[in-house]
């Protein structure tokens, strides 16, 4: 059976196996990484029995500049054919832009030195098995170091949903009004009294089909509309539930759907929102490369065909910048292939 892991229920004693897999010496050396040449595709876990992962840890070492944007997580469940799970390996984690930070959240946590102890705890089950691959896309050689911690059970609970997690990028996303002054007079209302007349243009954080709950994302936006003091928020979250033509959850603003408010640029890290990156200074305070996450732990939003997840980029989609995005979710299977 399969049972929550929350403090009140650590007492419930439990009819499973604690399992581990990892990146240890098999000589029983201190040598307790895996090489990864460039071009190298390995899988670092293959179990064959119905469980739940529970806890993932991993930290790398490279020469490469950004390499947790060129190591690739994949993980499938229940022989499903294409990957369930697919995100260069730290905007798995967290934080994109081939960066790694320290942040905390109650999913996903980059830890000390320096952001580069990577951590999950998303419950992960699977009924039949399970296997977990890491691929080298980058220029030059990287080492692993890995924990894979799961319970092995004899059968779970029917009516779960399966992990799933999706990176997308647009770069750069298409916007419009990039020449015009909105600090002349009038314009500034001009710009807000412009009505997003089309959906499509949105930013797209996640498309999937099935029966499933979306539980959150990050969103990293590289700011590079090139006039100073450009905030790059005002975009309202769209969510298109099992084929609305009209979202039925529409929001305000992307300060709001991660949790914040006027235009923010502190680092910050909450359980289910926050901050983790801001390149800004004191001429341009949301300058370069700015990463936050939303998590919808206590408040997942359900659906029973299909969900498309977007999100504006400037209000009605006035800015062109670079956006890179990863969902989470759980699904019945099967799933919708990613896109490349």
């Amino acid at each position: 059976m399969y049972f929550g892991t929350s403090l009140a229920d650590l007492a419930r004693l439990r009819d499973c196996r604690r399992r581990r897999i990892s990146s240890y010496d098999r000589k029983d050396g201190n040598r307790d990484w895996w090489d990864f040449n460039p071009g190298d595709k390995k899988d670092i876990a293959v179990i064959d029995k119905p469980g739940v992962i529970r806890h993932i840890w991993m930290t790398m070492w490279s020469e490469m500049k950004y390499y947790p944007r060129k190591i690739v997580l994949r993980m499938y469940w229940d022989d499903e054919k294409t990957p369930c799970v697919e995100a260069p390996i730290g905007d798995f984690f967290g934080c994109g832009h081939g960066i790694v930070k320290d942040f905390v959240s109650l999913p996903l946590t980059m830890s000390p030195q320096n952001g580069r102890g990577f951590n999950c705890f998303f419950s992960m089950p699977f009924y039949k098995n399970a296997r977990i691959e890491v691929e080298n896309q980058g220029e030059k050689h990287h080492s692993l170091y890995f924990y894979i911690d799961y319970e092995e059970h004899a059968e779970l609970e029917p009516g779960l949903g399966l992990f799933h997690a999706q990176w997308r990028r647009e770069n750069p996303t298409q916007g419009w009004g990039e020449d015009e002054d909105w600090t002349a007079a009038g314009m500034f209302d001009k710009l807000w009294d412009t009505p997003n007349s089309d959906f499509s243009k949105n930013y797209v954080i996640l498309e999937a089909e099935g029966k499933g709950q979306y539980v959150g994302c990050n969103l990293n936006i590289d700011a590079f509309t090139p006039r100073k003091n450009k905030w790059y928020g005002e975009g309202d979250d769209m969510i298109f539930i099992d084929g609305e033509e009209y979202p039925s959850l529409y929001g305000t603003g992307t300060e709001d759907y991660f949790n914040t408010a006027f235009c923010p640029y502190t680092e910050f890290s909450a359980p289910y929102h926050g901050i983790v990156l801001n390149s800004g200074d004191e001429n341009w305070r949301w300058k370069g490369k700015n990463t936050v996450y939303r998590f919808h732990v206590e408040d997942p939003i359900m659906f029973e065909k299909s969900i498309k997840v977007t999100i504006e980029h400037g209000h009605a989609n006035n800015l062109s910048n670079d956006y890179s995005s990863t969902a989470y979710w759980y699904q019945t299977l099967p799933h919708k292939q990613f896109p490349k």
